[in-house]
């Protein structure tokens, strides 16, 4: 261990048979958390390449069991994974499009921490959501309803859960080759054929600039192609939150009523050009046109919110939500904020309202903290629209009249408003 340690201090490569050594020790407990912690600081400071990068994915993959699901060129199994932001409830829009349209889509999810959300957390405001399948369970469902939604069990990547944890509190989270192996090392548990990154950028995002972001789309992408998996990355803008729902039970809501064939523009369009760039790199569609059709006919036809009913009645929820969202929780106190002046929203910052969420009960400061599935905010206004003096602005649900009103200034100061209308920016920044 001293020799591994010494020679990442010093720059040097390590050899994949020394990473493997050293993942299966620290798993087997005998390598102690502060030597894993120096060996966490010394891969930030001096990096790895990708041949070192894919040997630390594969053996963290590796220190668990993997799913095991059936071969098949004419349902491609295909996965999303998103970076983190705020009001991001893409996964649970997109699943059951991609299963309505052929996919199977075996997805592990993760959850919220700090102020952005996590799927995991969003599912279980389903009454009866079992996100803790076994996982010869996941399989099956996986292979019979075309998609499961999970979080990471005990026995999948055991290395990048302890590995994870120990970054945390060490400062050593913003690693790149440290992000790519925890990232890779669960989605290859999912034996998939294609995965698809969505990289959140600006404020509200883990990566705030474009260089930042794409310098990680590369290395997942590099990585992944040396551990024998396709991936693509879509650099997606996260200066304001993701559609108008953001806490646990709002944005499940949301995302059923994209299904329905609703939902807000921002939202529609991440999921529609996330789902096809899913369905092209696995052949069920030639080109993006084509992809987008598909998706639009699985809303149009109802296929999608009937797998949606699926996969929530096969994993223990009440699937009756989908149909009737008023039996997910709800917050019993309800307070509106009102603009202060006319004019266009210029900008909501994504930060603020995630971390304004956050206090409210919505998300987490450290692992397994219980959080509020109820609260959240409800965004009436967004970027580009226009607003009238004394007209709502987003409403914020809340367990006590006391925090809602603590919240109320911070959500008026995530808005600017102004007189001339700003300039539209795209959503998709780079695909990569």
């Amino acid at each position: 261990m001293l020799s591994i340690l010494a020679a990442k201090r010093d720059g040097r490569a390590l050899s994949e048979r020394a990473i493997r050594w050293l993942i299966d020790a620290y798993v087997a407990e005998l390598v102690p958390d502060y030597q894993m912690a120096a060996f966490a600081m010394a891969v930030l400071l001096q990096g790895m390449d990708a041949h070192e990068t894919a040997a630390l994915t594969l053996a963290m993959r590796d220190s668990g069991k993997r799913a095991a699901l059936r071969k098949n060129a004419l349902r491609p199994k295909l996965d999303k994974h998103s970076t983190g932001g705020v009001g991001d409830k893409v996964s649970i829009c997109l699943a059951p499009l991609l299963a309505a349209c052929g996919a199977r889509v075996p997805m592990i999810s993760g959850r919220s921490l700090g102020h952005t959300g996590g799927t995991l957390d969003k599912l279980e405001a389903i009454p009866g959501f079992n996100v803790s399948l076994p996982l010869r369970a996941f399989e099956r469902v996986v292979e019979r309803e075309g998609l499961a939604l999970i979080g990471q069990t005990a026995d999948l990547a055991p290395a990048d859960r302890k590995l994870y944890a120990l970054r945390d509190v060490t400062a050593t989270v913003e690693s790149i080759p440290l992000i790519t192996a925890s990232i890779l090392s669960k989605k290859l548990c999912e034996d998939l054929d294609v995965l698809v990154m969505d990289i959140k950028v600006g404020g509200g995002a883990f990566m705030k600039d474009v260089a930042q972001a794409r310098a990680l789309a590369q290395s997942i992408i590099r990585v992944g192609k040396l551990a024998g998996l396709k991936v693509r990355a879509l650099l997606t803008r996260m200066d304001a939150p993701l559609g108008r729902a953001v806490g646990n039970a709002l944005e499940t809501r949301e995302a059923f009523e994209l299904l329905r064939g609703g939902g807000p523009d921002d939202l529609r369009e991440c999921t529609f050009a996330l789902g096809a760039t899913m369905l092209r790199e696995g052949g069920l569609a030639r080109t993006d046109r084509e992809a987008r059709g598909q998706l639009e006919g699985a809303i149009a036809d109802g296929s999608a919110l009937e797998k949606m009913r699926r996969v929530i009645k096969a994993q223990g929820g009440d699937a009756r939500v989908v149909d009737d969202p008023e039996l997910l929780p709800q917050a019993p106190v309800r307070l509106p904020l009102y603009g202060k002046r006319s004019g266009y929203v210029h900008a909501l910052d994504a930060l603020k309202v995630g971390q304004l969420s956050q206090r409210l009960g919505a998300g987490r400061t450290i692992a397994g903290e219980p959080v509020d599935l109820a609260v959240g905010v409800w965004l009436e206004k967004k970027p580009g629209q226009r607003v009238r003096e004394g007209e709502r602005l987003a409403v914020l649900h809340a367990r006590t009249r006391t925090s809602a009103r603590r919240e109320l200034e911070a959500l008026s100061d995530a808005y600017v408003i102004r007189a001339a209308r700003p300039r539209a920016r795209k959503l998709v920044i780079e695909a990569m």
